[in-house]
């Protein structure tokens, strides 16, 4: 399975949270590695196949994302070997062609190791190339799904408000079983993005993000029942809810 590294799971929080809308590369780029290149990787310091015997990132599509995945659709085929690339462990998403040179996006481990000598042509094929966003984290599906598609495939993925709600009910990645009060003064109160007014963001750290303010609610005029969880939806009624803890 591949991950996200800690640029990808930053980037991800600064979308969410509309800190900096993520804007993809036009472009990304399969690089091979010899060992595994790590959370904390760049396309600088990973143990990327050397730069001889022909060796150089190539294109890589994906298709449509789906139950929080996304995956490689077509076969990877690298150039020609003129000479050996070592033994293959792990892949990782660059946005860069350049050798030495990007962001990793994700990164992930071959299901099986291969030494590549001159006269090889490898390739990785159809499908071996995932990425996934772990379900039970906190983000819903819908997040998730929308998230990939647009690091991995360009789509839009745009986050207009960030808004509030509580649930008497424990939420699913679905984004379904929510109850929220109904009545009684209830509303979602906005939450801004970093740097707008209060209640806001905080800035993203290494992997995480915390709300800098409180988040007032309005003066129940009747009982709301027990509140276990809160919700983040991207509309004031209604909408997609996005996260929730």
């Amino acid at each position: 399975m591949g991950s996200l590294t800690n640029y990808g799971e930053i980037a991800l929080l600064k979308h969410f949270t509309k800190e900096t809308a993520y804007s993809p590369a036009a472009t990304l780029y399969l690089a091979l590695a010899t060992s595994d290149p790590g959370e904390a990787a760049t396309g600088a310091s990973m143990n990327e196949v050397a730069n001889s015997g022909s060796y150089a990132r190539i294109a890589i599509a994906f298709g449509a994302a789906a139950s929080r995945r996304i995956t490689q659709n077509a076969t990877s085929t690298f150039a020609a070997a003129s000479g050996s690339w070592g033994t293959i462990t792990h892949w990782a998403i660059v946005d860069s062609a350049t050798y030495g040179a990007g962001n990793v996006l994700a990164y992930g481990a071959l299901g099986a190791s291969k030494s590549v000598i001159s006269g090889n042509t490898p390739s990785v094929a159809s499908g071996e190339v995932y990425v996934e966003i772990t379900a039970g984290n906190g983000l819903t599906n819908y997040f998730a799904n929308g998230f990939l598609d647009r690091m991995f495939r360009n789509q839009a993925f745009t986050i207009a408000a960030t808004y509030a709600a509580l649930s008497t009910t424990t939420p699913a990645d679905a984004g379904t079983n929510i109850t929220e009060p109904s009545g009684n003064n209830y509303a979602r109160p906005v939450i801004n993005a970093n740097g707008g007014g209060s209640p806001a963001w905080g800035a993203v750290g290494s992997s995480t993000v915390n709300n800098a303010n409180a988040v007032a609610f309005a003066t129940p005029s009747g009982s709301w029942g027990a509140i276990t969880y809160i919700v983040v939806y991207d509309a004031i009624t209604t909408g997609n809810a996005m996260g929730f803890a």
